[in-house]
């Protein structure tokens, strides 16, 4: 029996898209302020199958800006929002509590085709961005977005010699988390929402093209 969600997007996507989305398999290096809001809103959108990655469990100072409620406080960051996951339907998660470091990533990197990126440490942002460009993985990786108003929001490509995209960067590319620039839910899930987005046009191709692509995996 389909879910309450799978049988509201049957009203706004296609027997073939949602085929698309549901064999579509995403991992998520991180599971804070942009990976748990880019899960959830993918898994609203007809994703089916996750990879969640992250080995640091929900504290109070996250509930600003994280998918979690306190009802969460203490637990692991990709059990609790596999929790969430399961609430709208009948999900394919992977849930892994380690933490990613030049040890762990190549194992991980090999669970899914497509990968977010939603770390904290810069070190280790970079890190995964250029194992996974090695490893010919499309990755979706953010910069910039801490504090309030601030610059807009933009979308940077790298592409393939072939034209087709291998990276995409969303951000302000200028914002840093400091002291005085606060990470907060508006510029957090901002982010989190293209990086949703940039997954989907990934696996469907561009509304504009009225095509599906189905690359998603």
């Amino acid at each position: 029996m389909s879910s309450a969600l799978e049988q509201g997007l049957r009203r706004h996507l296609t027997a073939e898209q949602l085929a698309g989305l549901a064999a579509a398999r995403v991992g998520f290096a991180g599971a804070g302020g942009l990976g748990s809001n880019c899960a959830m809103m993918l898994a609203r959108s007809g994703l089916k199958h996750f990879v969640l990655v992250d080995g640091d469990v929900v504290d109070a100072s996250n509930l600003n800006r994280q998918h979690y409620f306190p009802r969460h406080l203490g637990q692991s960051k990709v059990l609790a929002l596999s929790e969430q996951l399961q609430e709208l339907g009948d999900m394919r998660i992977d849930a892994r509590r380690v933490w990613l470091d030049a040890r762990t990533l190549p194992d991980l990197l090999a669970l899914a085709p497509i990968w977010v990126e939603a770390l904290d440490d810069p070190a280790t942002k970079r890190l995964f961005v250029e194992e996974a460009l090695q490893a010919g993985i499309f990755c979706v990786s953010a910069s910039g977005l801490a504090g309030w108003g601030g610059p807009p929001m933009q979308r940077r490509v790298l592409t393939h010699t072939d034209g087709s995209p291998r990276l995409i960067l969303v951000g302000d590319f200028t914002s840093a988390v400091s002291d005085v620039l606060p990470p907060l839910a508006p510029r957090v899930m901002q982010a989190a929402a293209m990086q949703a987005d940039a997954v989907l046009e990934h696996i469907l191709g561009d509304i504009t093209s009225n095509s599906f692509r189905g690359t998603g995996f």
